[in-house]
């Protein structure tokens, strides 16, 4: 379980990041995007102190999970941020 989780949230990453720099000013995406890390994250956490860990990427994987924490961040802060280039109609 270890093992597969790695992976799936190491691919997971590649793809997110990829995704959301080609995607900024799609706050909806963003917001998705950094509600689906904070799965990850909990997963990720969850997996690597409840599973017998592999001692090969157990490094990794915790990089992994706080990378990922700083990812979710940059996210939720390009989703939820205010857009200051649209005129404001009084």
């Amino acid at each position: 379980m270890f093992t597969w989780t790695f992976w799936i949230l190491a691919i997971w990453f590649v793809i997110n990041a990829i995704w959301m720099w080609f995607e900024l000013d799609n706050q909806n995406l963003q917001k998705i995007l950094g509600w689906i890390n904070v799965a990850a994250v909990i997963i990720g956490f969850w997996v690597f102190y409840a599973s017998t860990p592999v001692a090969a990427i157990s490094t990794w994987f915790n990089v992994l999970n706080y990378v990922n924490i700083l990812l979710a961040a940059t996210q939720f802060y390009f989703g939820y941020r205010k857009n200051h280039n649209m005129t404001v109609q009084h």
